[in-house]
């Protein structure tokens, strides 16, 4: 069978045996229905008036009352008119309005943690013209700075011993409202509920207590579930910046499916409300799909996807990108499961997003750093790079310790796959270095791997689209994901 792949900008075409499995999210196996548009309004307005473990707004808020709406960056959750954002912070403002808060005491903050700052014009396209316009010319929407210590709070550690620093907004005002998409995610299982405060809105020595090596390389990390060591870490952290603020958050999220659409709401109170949104996130995320273990997996890698353009160019983020795949499908591939991707791979690392990766890469060639764990020692060194960090607070960059969260994820491609074959690579070196196998085609890296780690007839996966799309984890049909 032809099946096309993305490479760069476009696709590459790949000849594959007729006996491979395809799978498309939303459209293989299609998704739980999604709410109507017309109800949208109706269902998200029911959520927030009975939230779950809590009061709802008209209780929680009255007339003073100081208020922030913390919002997903744009990486999570669409920018269609009906968005999970556009219309639960409409209607979260008709309720507070209702309860006496007045515009003045209302502020909106982008949750983009150590991602890059989104832009005027980014936070235009997540909020919509209505919001905007209402907001951001008093100055009442900004993004998160986790490098503005004085609006930041240190909170002391979890019991564990993870530190805690906060935006001080939120820890200062009277009700706190987080706006988070249930959406699966290789980091922790989901989005929404205590990951997103705990990464949104805090610090990168609170992030390198979980994206490191040690949380991220255990073996309840890959396949990603919902009860790992990062997640606990997660719901920690959410609850020990509650206990210190003396209020729970307020949540609304929204169970998304494949074109980001609302499949249910739900608010409240995140220790009681995650465990039953992940009910319905379960049935469309962890998907009961193959009927053997796959050799081999066949998918295409964009320039431009999920953190930006350059995404599947540069070398550290094509291997993040790749373990994203092993992580979410892991139970589905067997033990010597053998990946072939095709990316440009040609080296452009898009400085202005990532100043910092040119040199990663260089440290990478010395000092015995051998696999890219090894790079995690120098963490600290570069997440306190004063023209690293000016660069991610006033140039819209990736805040440094961002990278080293991408190199723990990165090696996991490594410990679960006995080859990973990198096709129509235009510097095929960068591919070599990070340890990949390099074609020029997926019929000569398809016949490779044949020769070398499967055999002559292996069972073949193909993932279209897998990063067009809002992604699932696939499971074994006989052993389906029981949360």
């Amino acid at each position: 069978m032809k099946l096309d792949f993305e490479y760069g900008h476009g696709t590459m075409s790949a000849n594959l045996p007729d006996d491979t499995d395809v799978f498309i999210p939303g459209v293989t196996v299609a998704d739980p229905p999604c709410i109507p548009e017309e109800k949208l309004e109706e269902e998200t307005l029911k959520s927030l008036r009975n939230p779950i473990g809590m009061p709802p707004l008209s209780e929680l808020a009255h007339r003073g009352s100081r208020v922030t709406i913390v919002f997903p960056d744009r990486v999570k959750g669409g920018e269609q008119a009906t968005s999970h954002r556009k219309i639960s912070i409409k209607l979260i403002l008709k309720e507070l309005y209702a309860a006496g808060v007045e515009k003045k005491d209302i502020l909106l903050i982008c949750s983009n943690g150590l991602h890059r700052k989104n832009t005027v014009l980014e936070i235009r396209g997540v909020l919509g013209d209505e919001l905007f316009n209402e907001f951001y010319p008093s100055g009442q929407i900004m993004n998160h700075d986790s490098e503005d210590y004085d609006h930041l709070v240190d909170l002391g550690t979890t019991r564990r011993g993870d530190p805690v620093l906060m935006n001080k907004y939120v820890y200062d005002s009277d009700v706190a409202i987080l706006i988070g998409h249930v959406q699966g995610n290789p980091y922790g299982g989901y989005s929404g509920g205590y990951k997103h405060c705990a990464t949104g809105i805090t610090h990168w020595r609170s992030i390198a207590s979980h994206h490191v090596p040690e949380v991220m390389h255990r073996g309840d990390f890959t396949p990603v579930s919902g009860h790992s060591l990062m997640r606990t870490k997660f719901d920690e952290i959410g609850m020990h910046m509650e206990e210190k603020m003396g209020k729970k958050f307020f949540c609304c999220d929204a169970v998304l499916d494949s074109k980001s659409r609302q499949i249910s709401i739900w608010s409240g109170y995140a220790k009681e409300m995650m465990p039953l949104s992940w009910v319905d996130a379960d049935k469309r995320t962890y998907v009961p799909f193959a009927e053997k273990k796959y050799d081999i997996m066949v998918f295409g890698m964009p320039q431009f996807f999920h953190y930006g353009d350059g995404m599947g160019t540069n070398p550290i983020m094509m291997m993040q990108a790749l373990s994203a795949q092993v992580i979410r499908h892991k139970r589905v591939m067997s033990d010597n499961c053998v990946i072939i991707c095709s990316s440009l791979c040609n080296g452009f690392m898009n400085e202005d997003l990532w100043p910092y990766l040119p040199q990663m890469m260089e440290d990478f060639k010395h000092d015995h750093m051998d696999t890219l764990p090894d790079m995690n020692r120098l963490g600290e060194y570069y997440a306190t790079n004063e023209e690293y960090i000016r660069k991610y607070r006033y140039r819209n960059a990736f805040h440094p310790f961002h990278g080293f969260s991408m190199i723990s994820c990165a090696h996991i491609a490594e410990m679960n796959t006995s080859a990973i074959y990198i096709v129509g690579a235009q510097d095929p070196g960068y591919a070599r270095m990070m340890g990949l196998k390099t074609r020029k085609t997926f019929e000569e890296a398809l016949e490779d791997a044949k020769r070398k780690y499967t055999g002559p007839n292996p069972h073949i996966l193909a993932l279209p689209l897998t990063f067009k799309t809002t992604a699932v984890h696939l499971c074994m049909k006989d052993e389906p994901y029981r949360g």
